[in-house]
């Protein structure tokens, strides 16, 4: 089921979800809260060898994203004049906001783009919009505020589209869960956003 702007403050109040910064009422529809763009993104770059393009087998069980992030997804960050997102391109984003949803609120969500930006050929994810129940969720400190959110942010219209640092670039939608899940969210982006995490 889906959650209503009522249900998803009540949450909130009752620290079933953390949403940190408290986003302001510009920022809320019926069923969803938008996300803003952070400034920090990462630009993909082909890895090759010997000057020949090397392609990507993330079946092999030697594959690591986190290693072939590092090596081939530098960060860089947006500046003032914004970051223009040429027509075909593909980049990784975060969003400002960090999310934490303990295993135990049974409240998952999923990012979705915004209708505005879907339009003109933007999209935020790629085919994994699932936030899971127990993201972000630490027990120490009690205060942990949460992750961000990684966006697979990609261009797929026809015109060149200038991201900004604090656009708002996607939504949020919270979804409750039937029953208590025997653990919480333990994948390999568990920790992103943290600065010790596989996707940072």
């Amino acid at each position: 089921m889906i959650l209503s702007d009522r249900e998803i403050k009540a949450a909130i109040k009752r620290g079933a979800i953390r949403l940190s910064p408290t986003p302001d009422e510009s920022m809320w529809s019926s069923t969803a809260v938008d996300l803003r763009l952070a400034p920090q993104i990462n630009q993909w770059k082909r890895p090759t060898l010997g000057g020949v393009d090397i392609p990507i087998r993330p079946a092999d069980e030697k594959y690591s994203f986190p290693a072939l992030q590092r090596e081939c997804c530098p960060e860089t960050t947006i500046t003032d004049q914004g970051y223009v997102l040429a027509a075909g391109k593909f980049i990784l984003g975060w969003t400002i906001e960090k999310i934490r949803l303990p295993h135990h609120s049974k409240i998952a969500a999923r990012v979705e783009g915004k209708s505005s930006l879907a339009r003109l050929g933007l999209g935020v994810h790629v085919t994994a919009p699932t936030i899971h129940a127990g993201f972000g969720d630490r027990t120490i400190p009690k205060d942990y505020p949460g992750n961000p959110i990684q966006l697979e942010i990609w261009n797929v219209g026809p015109l060149d589209i200038v991201l900004v640092s604090g656009m708002k670039i996607c939504q949020l939608i919270f979804e409750s869960v039937e029953g208590t899940p025997d653990i919480g969210y333990t994948g390999q982006f568990a920790d992103q956003g943290t600065g010790t995490s596989s996707a940072s």
